[in-house]
Formats: C-alpha cells, sequence, structure tokens
C-alpha cells in the first residue's frame, strides 16, 4: 500500500484538539491555542477533550466519537492530541472501520498516541510522532521543537542533528521511519497495528520502565527477527528509571541487545518523554547519518 501524507495546512484549516486517552487540564489546552491561531489555523476543542470517565477523558464512545468526527470534516486537516497516558488501545477497533485514505488528515502525539500512528499506519497514511498541546502551551510556541512541527504541517522538511555517543554505530541509511513508545508498540505485535516492519528504520523510547522490562521486549523484537530487518535504528530517551543489578543503564543493555548486526544506530536521540522532543513524520523516508562527530536525522513531508 502506498503511503499517502496528508497536504500542508493553509490558512483557515482547522485543528481538532482531542483527548483519546488522558484526563487533561483545560488550561494546558486553551493556553497552546493561541500559537496555532498565530500560523493562521483555526483549533477547536472537541466535545470531549475534557471528560473524565476514571482515570480517562471520557468513555471509550465518547473519545473515539471525538476523532471520528474530526476524522469525518473536511475542514479539519489536523487532529492534535492533548496529551498521552493510556487508553488508545481501547479505540483502535471502532476506528479501524473508517476509510482514513479518503481524506488523509495529520494526527499528531507521542507515548500512548503510539496506538494511533499504528492505526494510520494500518491504512497508509504518514502520521507524525511529536510534542501535543501542553508542550507547545509551556514553551509558548517559541521552542525549537514546536518549530519544527509547524515546519512539517506547512509542508517544508527538518533535519535534527544529536552529539556524538560511545554506543553509536556508524553509517548513513535512508529508509520508511517507524516507531514511538517501545511498550505500545510491542502490546501491538502481531495486530493489525503493527508497525513493526522489515526494512525500516525504527525509533525507540520510553518512561518509568525498569530495564529488564524494557530487554524483555527488546528480546521479543530480537528473537523474532524485527531487530535484524531493521535498516537502522534510533533509539531515543528512556528516562525515569533506576540502574539495576545487571545494567547501569538502559542504553548499555540495549547496546548489548543488538550486537551483531551492521546497520547505524543513534543512541540517546532527543525523542521521548523530555523536553526536547523533536517530532518525526512516520511512514515516509527519512535518511540517518551517524559519524565520529555526531548524528543526523533528515526527513521531509513530501
Amino acid at each position: 500500500m502506498k503511503t499517502l501524507i496528508p497536504r500542508p495546512l493553509t490558512a483557515g484549516d482547522r485543528i481538532a484538539i482531542v483527548s483519546p486517552a488522558g484526563i487533561i487540564k483545560p488550561q494546558n489546552v486553551y493556553r497552546a491555542i493561541p500559537y496555532l491561531q498565530e500560523q493562521g489555523w483555526n483549533p477547536y476543542v472537541t466535545a470531549s477533550t475534557f471528560a473524565r470517565h476514571g482515570s480517562f477523558a471520557g468513555t471509550p464512545e465518547q473519545r473515539a466519537a471525538d476523532l471520528e468526527q474530526a476524522f469525518a470534516d473536511p475542514s479539519t486537516r489536523a487532529i492534535l492530541c492533548s496529551r498521552g497516558g493510556y487508553g488508545v488501545v481501547h479505540l483502535l477497533e471502532r476506528l479501524s472501520r473508517l476509510n482514513l485514505r479518503h481524506d488523509p488528515k495529520w494526527v499528531i502525539g507521542y507515548s500512548d498516541i503510539s496506538a494511533l500512528h499504528g492505526l494510520m499506519a494500518s491504512q497508509g497514511i504518514a502520521s507524525i510522532h511529536s510534542p501535543m498541546a501542553k508542550h507547545i502551551a509551556d514553551n509558548r510556541g517559541g521552542d525549537e521543537d514546536t518549530a519544527a512541527l509547524f515546519n512539517i504541517l506547512h509542508g517544508r522538511g527538518n533535519t535534527f542533528t544529536a552529539p556524538a555517543n560511545p554506543l553509536n554505530r556508524l553509517g548513513r541509511v535512508t529508509g520508511t521511519l517507524y516507531g514511538g513508545n517501545l511498550a505500545v508498540l510491542t502490546g501491538l505485535i502481531g495486530t493489525p497495528y503493527d508497525i513493526l516492519r522489515p526494512d525500516t528504520i525504527l525509533f525507540i523510547e520510553d518512561v518509568s520502565e525498569p530495564i529488564y522490562k524494557i530487554e524483555r521486549m527488546m528480546y521479543s523484537l530480537r528473537l523474532s527477527g524485527v531487530l535484524a530487518r531493521l535498516k537502522g535504528l534510533i533509539v531515543g530517551r528512556f528516562t525515569e528509571y533506576s540502574p539495576d543489578f545487571d545494567h547501569e543503564t538502559m542504553e548499555q543493555m540495549i547496546a548489548r541487545v543488538i550486537d551483531g548486526y551492521n546497520y547505524p544506530v543513534m543512541f540517546e536521540a532527543p525523542v521521548g518523554h523530555v523536553d526536547h522532543n523533536v517530532p518525526l513524520i512516520e511512514g515516509v523516508s527519512v535518511t540517518l547519518d551517524v559519524t565520529a562527530l555526531g548524528a543526523t536525522i533528515e526527513q521531509s513531508p513530501t
């Protein structure tokens, strides 16, 4: 299936702000709206964005209905998730019945939103792994990651660089990019929303997972042959964990699990649950260039 790339946003285009997972404080959404308006866009809050049902932003029916309406509205050109958390998996069966290819829109978010990226990939539509509404609000729309997100939505590309890392594996490769939160991605293995595909460049990140659990996930990818069939690997940030008796850092463990593969690997990429979280386009070509001086990611929405 050929990947469809949503068209660039133009003045007056609507952006739906939705909460497909956890509860969000209204101020974290409303403070982001002026910075979207400065770009010439027309952001709006969906009906259940601030709903509450247990720890979720509404019932599964409410959350799915918000997304269905945003996908169906021809004037809505992007869907910005307010936050992650947990709960997108509740919506996948219902949303999978929609024909999203007839009018592809940008879906924007990270963390648990990785499950939505899996949905978009299952229908062959590019999406954006990116900071969400709270990040835009907290940084007043002026940080480099928000600027990079706006570049993508305007139809422009981005190049990101990172310092050299002793665990990096050198090389230059171009391939289709997929990835996201590792726990979410491994939870979708064997489903229609599995984006762990051969001949791709994979990026991974996670938060609040002990080293041994991430090792278990990595071994699942190794033993199933996923790691062996990659063209490259981008290891983002793994945060809020402690060293254990076997590994001082998550990165050391990952380097050991991928030992023996020849593709380039970038460690400590600025992707994940960190303040500097660069946007990456899932489903389109990316060039990963890892040298002794540092690593570069080049990508364009066209």
